[in-house]
């Protein structure tokens, strides 16, 4: 009785393993030509400089940092101290992807925007986009950043259990 749920268990992880490649692994971003702002999803301090060049390249005029005031963030602490009107730097609620979909939404609303060029982790890019297309009616571009291989495996499991439960939840 024991083996054939070794085998099966043993099966699940190898099915998983191997859709994990083209999903969190190998999904290609965009090459965004022109945004109305630039978003820096939080999590990773690898994806800031991304956004920046973004940014710097004239890619879009605005650089959103999400949650860029957390004190154990410098480098975007500095930016949104000194950054002026040209960057943001707003804390999502609740504090996930979702609520950084939620507050994307919102800014675009308020700002005006009709595209936006998000930047996360690779391994993040099919989740962030499948949220982000829920609550935004806007020209969407997802950039990655680069991230550590060391952490991937961990990032791949939690990335399942994630998109597991954004697709039970299917409301914005």
């Amino acid at each position: 009785m024991r083996r054939p749920l070794l085998l099966v268990l043993a099966l699940g992880v190898a099915v998983l393993a191997v859709a994990s490649i083209p999903l969190f692994i190998l999904y290609d971003g965009d090459a965004p030509a022109k945004a109305d702002a630039v978003l820096v999803l939080a999590g990773s301090k690898q994806r800031l400089p991304v956004g920046v060049d973004l940014v710097e390249r004239g890619v879009a005029p605005v650089l959103v940092i999400s949650d860029g005031l957390d004190p154990r963030w410098k480098q975007a602490n500095r930016l949104c101290r000194s950054g002026g009107p040209k960057v943001l730097c707003p804390r999502p609620d609740p504090y996930s992807t979702r609520g950084e979909a939620q507050m994307a939404a919102r800014l675009a609303e308020e700002h005006g925007w009709d595209s936006l060029a998000v930047v996360t982790s690779r391994f993040h890019l099919f989740r962030a986009r499948r949220l982000f297309e829920r609550c935004l009616d806007a020209d969407l571009a997802f950039v990655a950043s680069p991230q550590p291989g060391w952490r991937l495996p961990l990032a791949v499991v939690l990335e399942w259990v994630k998109l597991a439960r954004a697709e039970l939840q299917r409301e914005c």
